[in-house]
């Protein structure tokens, strides 16, 4: 007889937060608020732990999957401290479902092994751009409750945003000028400094062409809602569109060569 291998550590972990993640978003109704932080908790401690086994075990491995699995650690990271600011905050049912998802992916899609030979500087290059996704991932949420929030006043209903609109779009825009300047040391690490963190020159590729659209939106966006106060639909879309230039420049590359070409490296 044939015993089946017992599952790893990672895989038992990973299911295990994706089911304390989705719980609360589940049981919405039938839990406290002390309960469904708790769960909340819970979750992004075991999520914290698989992206320890994925990124810094025995054999490390990075992907377009697990980039977006730190990504909504990260955004969940985020909610944690604001909520502590403002216990009004409502995103914890997006939050849940995100890092459900985000843990599910990652484990489907584990990536390629890192490079044991590359610049000590990679990792903080990853670092980096990994952050700014995470600050960029969370002004988005944020963004979707603003726009949900001002439709519902239109309708002369109650928002339901659980912040006043202008507290939700100052931190929306903090984070996203937060998100620029992580976004910019990045690109500067890889542009500037190319040969050192990768240990070739600069190519102009997707990922390259991509990331400089991006900072390119955000920068416009930035210096309109600074320089001549843009809000509003105008702002949130440009929010929009730099984002999926963005997640295009390195998911996006990362998907195409993982999952349809089958290439890991």
């Amino acid at each position: 007889m044939i015993l089946a291998s017992a599952p790893s550590v990672d895989v038992i972990l990973s299911v295990l937060a994706a089911i304390a993640y989705a719980w609360p978003a589940v049981r919405a109704q039938h839990l406290s608020q002390s309960a469904s932080r708790a769960w909340v908790a819970a979750a992004w401690l075991m999520h914290a732990g698989v992206l320890a086994l994925t990124l810094l075990g025995e054999h490390p491995r990075f992907g377009f999957a697990t980039a977006l699995s730190v990504t909504a650690w990260l955004v969940a990271a985020v909610y944690a401290v604001e909520s502590q600011i403002f216990p009004q905050l409502q995103t914890r049912w997006t939050l849940c479902a995100l890092g459900s998802g985000a843990v599910l992916l990652a484990l489907a899609f584990p990536g390629g092994p890192l490079s044991t030979t590359a610049s000590i500087w990679l990792p903080l290059h990853l670092a980096f751009g990994v952050a700014c996704y995470g600050l960029f991932g969370t002004a988005v949420v944020h963004a979707w409750f603003m726009t949900r929030a001002e439709d519902r006043m239109r309708l002369g209903q109650d928002p339901h945003s659980g912040l006043p609109l202008l507290t939700l779009e100052r931190i929306t825009f903090r984070l996203v000028t937060a998100g620029f300047v992580l976004l910019s040391i990045t690109l500067l690490m890889g542009v500037g400094f190319g040969e050192v963190v990768y240990g070739h020159a600069l190519r102009w590729d997707h990922k390259t062409v991509f990331s400089i659209l991006a900072w390119i939106t955000f920068a416009v966006l930035l210096v309109g809602r600074i320089g001549f106060g843009w809000r509003g639909r105008r702002a949130v879309n440009m929010l929009y569109g730099g984002s999926v230039l963005l997640l295009l420049a390195y998911v996006g590359s990362r998907f195409v060569m993982e999952v349809i070409l089958r290439r890991a490296t």
